[in-house]
C-alpha cells in the first residue's frame, strides 16, 4: 500500500486547492521560471487570448534582453524558453492557430540574438529553437498564411538570418507557399542588395528553393568552380543528377575531385560514386571499388556490401582478406574500432599483440570497453590495454585519470594468473616494478592504488 506521505498526484490532491495553492506560492518564491509557468496555466484558465498576451510579454523581454546567459544559467534559460515553446504549441494553437504561427515566428527570430549572448555549448538551447522550427511548419500548416505575404516574411528574416534556420524551412513550408509564393522569394533573393555568392544563408535557401522545384541546374548554379570540387558538394550534386536519370552529367560531377586534393572522402561521395557506376552498368567496377573504399577507410558498410555481391562460400575467403588487411591497417585505433565493431574479437586480440607499441592510452572511450570485453578469452590482450590506459595517464600526468588508472592496475593484476604466457611483454611484477621507478613519486597514484 502506498504510503500517504508518496510525492503523488492523489496525495497531493488530498491536501486541498487552499492548502496547495499556499505551498505553491511559498514554493515559487525566487523561482522567476516556476512563476512564469504558474502563470501561463492561469492564463491557460482565462483563454487562449490571454496565454497568447503572456507569452508575448515573455518574448519582448528576452528579445530586449542584453544580459550574458553563461553555463550556469543555460539550462535554466532554456527551460524557460522550451515552457514558452510548447505553451504556444498545446495552448495556443489548438484555438487559435493564426495567433500561434505569430508567435513560433516571433519565437524563431529570437534566435539570433540569444546566440550571441549565451554560451550554448552544449546544444541545448539551440535544440529548442531547432524545436521551434519543426512547430513553425506544423503550425503553417494549420493557420494557412497568405501564400505571398508569407514569402516576404522569409524574405525578410532569411536577409538576417545568422545561423541558417530559415533555409531549412523552406521545404516544409513549399506547399503553403505553391508556385507562385516561392517565385515570389526567389526573386526576392536574387534582386536583394546582398552579395550572393558571399550570402551563404540565401545561397542555401536558393538550393531549397531548386529542390523543392526539382530544378537540378538552378541547385548546382549555387555551387561555385571551386565548391563543386569538394567531395562533399560533387556528391549532392552528382546524386541530384543520377534522381535527374542525367548518368553522365552525374559521373561526371562525382569525378570532379581532384584525386591529388581530396583529403580525407567523406563517405557520401563513395557512396554516391559507386550508385552512379552502377546506374552505368557496371557492377564490377562498382565492387572493385567498394573494396578500395574499405581497404582505405576500414568502413564496415563498404565491406558488407561488397561481400553480398559475391557467390557463396567466396565471401568466407573474401571476409578472412578483409581482416587480414585490417590487421596491417595504418591506424592501429581504426584497425581495433573496426575488428571489434565487426565483430573479429580472435583478430582483435592479435592486433594488439602484434602492435602493443602502438596502443594510445589517450582513447580511453574505445579501450577502456575493448578490454573489459576481452578479459574472458584474450587475458594478456586485454592487459596491454589497461596498461596503455596507465602508462598515458602517468606519463602525462593526468592527475584526473589516477584514480582509473588505480583501478586498471588492480585489474591487471586480477588478469595476471590468467595469463599462461606473457611472451616478449613483462610480468605484472615487473611492470608493477618498472611503474615504481618511473613514477614512484606519484603519490596520489599510489594512494589510489593501496
Amino acid at each position: 500500500m502506498t504510503s500517504k506521505t508518496t510525492l503523488n498526484a492523489k496525495n497531493l490532491a488530498a491536501l486541498g486547492a487552499d492548502r496547495l495553492a499556499d505551498l505553491m506560492l511559498d514554493i515559487t518564491k525566487g523561482n522567476a521560471g516556476a512563476k512564469r509557468r504558474l502563470r501561463l496555466e492561469l492564463a491557460g484558465e482565462a483563454g487562449s487570448g490571454d496565454v497568447a498576451r503572456e507569452i508575448r510579454k515573455r518574448l519582448t523581454t528576452i528579445a530586449r534582453s542584453q544580459s550574458f546567459i553563461d553555463w550556469q544559467g543555460r539550462n535554466a534559460f532554456a527551460a524557460d524558453l522550451d515552457m514558452q515553446r510548447r505553451a504556444i504549441v498545446s495552448q495556443v494553437g489548438p484555438i487559435d492557430p493564426a495567433a500561434a504561427f505569430e508567435l513560433i515566428w516571433r519565437f524563431v527570430a529570437l534566435s539570433n540574438g540569444v546566440y550571441e549572448r549565451c554560451d550554448d555549448s552544449t546544444g541545448r538551447v539551440q535544440s529548442v529553437f531547432h524545436a521551434a522550427c519543426d512547430d513553425l511548419m506544423d503550425l503553417a500548416e494549420a493557420a494557412k498564411p497568405d501564400p505571398l505575404g508569407l514569402a516576404d516574411q522569409l524574405l525578410e528574416a532569411l536577409t538576417d538570418d545568422d545561423y541558417g534556420h530559415y533555409p531549412v524551412l523552406i521545404s516544409g513550408l513549399a506547399p503553403i507557399l505553391g508556385s507562385e509564393g516561392l517565385q515570389r522569394l526567389k526573386g526576392g533573393i536574387t534582386a536583394s542588395e546582398f552579395d550572393l555568392s558571399d550570402n551563404y544563408t540565401l545561397r542555401m535557401a536558393l538550393e531549397q528553393i531548386a529542390d523543392v522545384e526539382g530544378d537540378v541546374d538552378a541547385y548546382i548554379d549555387q555551387q561555385s568552380d571551386l565548391a563543386r570540387k569538394a567531395p562533399q558538394v560533387a556528391a549532392e550534386i552528382a546524386r541530384r543528377l543520377l534522381e535527374a536519370g542525367r548518368v553522365e552529367e552525374a559521373w561526371e560531377a562525382i569525378n570532379a575531385p581532384d584525386e591529388k586534393d581530396r583529403g580525407w572522402i567523406p563517405y557520401d561521395w563513395e557512396v554516391t560514386r559507386i550508385s552512379v557506376m552502377r546506374a552505368m552498368g557496371q557492377p564490377e567496377v562498382a565492387r572493385d571499388f567498394m573494396w578500395t573504399c574499405f581497404a582505405r577507410s576500414l568502413n564496415a558498410d563498404h565491406l558488407r556490401a561488397w561481400l553480398s555481391g559475391l557467390p557463396d562460400f567466396e565471401d568466407v575467403e573474401a571476409e578472412s582478406r578483409a581482416l587480414e588487411h585490417a590487421l596491417g591497417f595504418e591506424s592501429f585505433t581504426t584497425a581495433l574500432h573496426f575488428l571489434m565493431t565487426w565483430p573479429a574479437i580472435e583478430q582483435a586480440a592479435v592486433l594488439i599483440t602484434n602492435r602493443a607499441a602502438e596502443i594510445d592510452g589517450n582513447h580511453y572511450e574505445l579501450l577502456g570497453p575493448v578490454s573489459d570485453a576481452l578479459e574472458d578469452r584474450h587475458p594478456l590482450a586485454a592487459t596491454l590495454l589497461k596498461r596503455g590506459l596507465i602508462d598515458f595517464a602517468l606519463q602525462n600526468s593526468r592527475v584526473k585519470r589516477y584514480r582509473h588508472a588505480a583501478r586498471h592496475l588492480r585489474e591487471c593484476k586480477n588478469l595476471a594468473a590468467r595469463v599462461d604466457d606473457f611472451a616478449q611483454f613483462d610480468t605484472h611484477e615487473a611492470y608493477l616494478d618498472g611503474l615504481k621507478q618511473s613514477h614512484g613519486k606519484k603519490t596520489s597514484f599510489w594512494g589510489a592504488v593501496a
